[in-house]
């Protein structure tokens, strides 16, 4: 079946071009060349490497101390201010960005925590959180990464605090992490 084309009357002709007032066409210069920015040139090699550093920065000792499921992560580094570690435990500072670590390997939480943090503070922002899960389907019902993040966060200089969360935001699951404002403010 063919569309029928609507007819235009010539009233409603004349009514369009007083709406649009006088138009001419514009000249014709040829095809419209858009152009996108080029990414920054930046090499798999250096790539690889910024990502070594990031995972080394997150290292695992031979032994680490497990953690239980239900326990509360608590840690403040010298200067923060107890008002400060308060709201932070209270879930009273804006939370900027998430990460879900659920399902994952060790390995590949690792990665993505190291990323994650590292543009979390290259976006400046303040306090984010990670969700790590209760280790309920892990061997022996410990929490394997609940664990790992706990080491891995007392690492980083970028992290000031961190705790768990409130139970509505994963409780004993979850941690909310403080960062430090960036140098370049």
């Amino acid at each position: 079946m063919k569309k029928k084309i609507p007819t235009v009357s010539a009233k409603e002709r004349d009514l369009f071009r007083d709406a649009i007032g006088d138009v001419r066409p514009l000249p014709e210069t040829g095809k419209v060349r858009i152009e996108k920015q080029k990414p920054s040139p930046r090499g798999r090699q250096t790539q690889t490497i910024e990502q070594d550093k990031r995972l080394d920065n997150l290292s695992d000792p031979i032994h680490l101390a497990d953690v239980t499921s239900g326990e509360e992560l608590r840690f403040c580094r010298n200067g923060v201010p107890p008002a400060t570690m308060k709201k932070l435990r209270r879930g009273q500072i804006l939370i900027e960005a998430e990460l879900d670590l659920h399902r994952m390997t060790a390995d590949e939480a690792r990665l993505a925590t190291a990323t994650f943090l590292q543009t979390a503070f290259q976006r400046e922002l303040r306090c984010i959180r990670v969700i790590h899960g209760k280790g309920l389907g892990s061997p022996n019902q410990l929490p394997v990464l609940k664990t790992k993040l706990n080491h891995w966060l007392k690492q980083l200089d970028e992290v000031l605090a961190f705790c768990s969360a409130r139970p509505a935001d994963g409780g004993s699951g979850a941690v909310y992490v403080l960062l430090r404002a960036s140098r370049r403010r």
